[in-house]
């Protein structure tokens, strides 16, 4: 299975979900992107990695890195394998340094880890081809995640059942060029994820 190397490039509010966000992945090298939706807690984990910001006390992820440091425990990377109904699987190799260990995740906890631990992110060339939005010149002036997270807990988040299930495939293919355009990355993922799941059956 060929592996596509990752950087984390942003989060951006959630527009239409309360407490959820978008985290976004970018292709090495290229212009793909992945947006996956997170919760609000694992989204100011990343976010304050990403501004390079010391919490008062460490959080879970920042424990977690202090107690792999103290047995000699590195993270060698993530790898973003499996994409299921809109969920995206992950998994974590660990090393002492002489034995290896892999590990199921959930792909946001993996990745606040990765930013840590400064690993690589990689995922699936089938999952980025995909799943993966790709973005001509001139689309991505900005990239989300510039603004700063407020610090809330995160109440807890089903699963949405798809608005655009008796949408035409046509009409969902216009209206992820409009989100793209409109750089509405959580509106596109959840676009991408229906026209997956049709084309799944």
């Amino acid at each position: 299975m060929e592996k596509v190397r990752l950087d984390v490039l942003g989060i951006s509010y959630s527009q239409t979900q309360s407490g959820a966000y978008a985290l976004i992945l970018g292709e090495q090298g290229g212009k793909r992107r992945i947006p996956i939706i997170i919760g609000a807690f694992e989204a100011q984990s990343i976010a304050i990695r990403l501004e390079k910001l010391t919490p008062p006390r460490p959080l879970t992820h920042d424990l977690f890195l202090n107690a792999g440091k103290a047995f000699g425990i590195s993270l060698r990377e993530v790898f973003i394998y499996k994409l299921e109904e809109g969920i995206f699987y992950s998994r974590m190799l660990f090393t002492n340094g002489s034995d290896e260990h892999e590990f199921d995740t959930r792909t946001s906890d993996a990745i606040a880890l990765a930013l840590r631990f400064e690993c690589p992110i990689y995922v699936s060339s089938d999952i980025l081809e995909s799943a993966g939005i790709i973005f001509e010149t001139g689309q991505e002036q900005d990239e989300p995640g510039e603004q700063p997270l407020k610090t809330k807990p995160a109440p807890t988040r089903q699963r949405p059942v798809s608005e655009y299930e008796t949408t035409e495939m046509s009409e969902l293919k216009r209206l992820l060029e409009e989100a793209i355009h409109n750089e509405d990355y959580e509106k596109a993922s959840v676009i991408r994820d229906e026209i997956n799941r049709r084309k799944q059956r």
